[in-house]
């Protein structure tokens, strides 16, 4: 178990000068407490082991550019408060940080989080390129990333839902319906989870023996791409309904298609994926697969003490649900 001794032997200086610099102190430059910080991490030293009765601290970290979460509309709102339900009546203080990528770059993850006194983290909104992902693959300060995942190292957990179970409710869903020839849009596939679903959906097509060409799917960073690009070269391939990787692609499908002229829900079912807020007041209300945020926030905290105690936590998925309302329809006969 490494020491602050430790620590000051490897960097020859006193154990009161890593003391202060542990506890950020003002008298020691920022220069020499990175270097005592990255020295600590690089040796395995935690406050976890210094400060067993004090107050706890957990943090949720939120990747500022990729998603919201301060107002009751926004999708991480529920999910941020799940996880705090949980954690505060157990004693932990929950404190949110918005990260950036350039914050990220700034300092490791471990020293940001021997830095802030953080036992763990519950991580929302990470991208596969953000710079702490790497770290994530090393790290012994417990993170839970939601939608991520690190694979071999026990310090780290996966939550989220059953995205296969997913796809294969809203395909089936569709195919019940009479329709046979399922398209699919979908934001870029830069973050885990997007491509989790893109492959669940052909694997979807496949289970319910229907066409899977590739053809069938257009992915874009732009919504516009998706729009005016993709949208109408899924219609003109024939197909008479459209599953989409979230919500706001759904949305803005609904809105594309009935400027195109289309009728919806009879020329064109659509299906959304993630059950935003939003989803029951689009025009139509929107068919889409529910994630019950309250729970997985909830899941959160559970995986985070379980890590937190030796626990290895390593995936816990949480069932889809498929809610339907008037964005879906039997297949008319044209």
């Amino acid at each position: 178990m490494t020491t602050i001794q430790d620590i000051a032997a490897k960097l020859g200086i006193s154990k009161g000068t890593v003391s202060k610099a542990l506890n950020d102190a003002p008298d020691i430059s920022e220069t020499l407490q990175k270097q005592i910080l990255e020295t600590a991490v690089e040796l395995g030293y935690t406050r976890l082991r210094r400060y067993k009765n004090s107050a706890r601290k957990l943090c949720i970290l939120v990747e500022e550019n990729n998603i919201q979460y301060k107002e009751p509309h926004h999708f991480a709102y529920d999910i941020v408060m799940g996880f705090r339900q949980m954690a505060e009546p157990a004693g932990f203080e929950v404190e949110i940080v918005p990260v950036s990528e350039e914050s990220q770059r700034s300092s490791s993850y471990e020293v940001f989080m021997l830095q802030n006194d953080y036992a763990g983290s519950f991580i929302l909104g990470f991208s596969l390129n953000d710079p702490w992902m790497k770290d994530f693959e090393t790290s012994r300060t417990p993170a839970v990333l939601y939608d991520n995942q690190i694979r071999g190292n026990p310090s780290t957990a996966y939550i989220g839902i059953d995205n296969d179970e997913g796809m294969d409710l809203a395909v089936g869903h569709l195919k019940d319906l009479g329709h046979e020839k399922i398209g699919y849009l979908s934001s870029a596939l830069e973050s885990h989870i997007m491509q989790v679903r893109y492959n669940a959906f052909f694997q979807a097509l496949r289970r319910h023996g229907l066409n899977d060409d590739p053809a069938l799917a257009g992915c874009s960073f732009f919504m516009y791409e998706c729009m005016e690009q993709h949208l109408p070269r899924l219609l003109d391939m024939g197909v008479t309904a459209i599953v989409c990787g979230q919500d706001t692609i759904a949305n803005a499908a609904l809105v594309q298609c009935q400027q195109l002229g289309y009728k919806l829900p009879r020329d064109l079912s659509i299906v959304g994926f993630d059950d935003l807020p939003i989803s029951p007041y689009t025009s139509p209300p929107l068919t889409t697969i529910r994630q019950d945020r309250i729970n997985i926030g909830k899941c959160g905290y559970y995986a985070a003490i379980s890590l937190l105690n030796g626990v290895s936590i390593g995936t816990i998925l949480l069932h889809a649900q498929l809610i339907v309302r008037g964005s879906t329809e039997i297949l008319s006969s044209k």
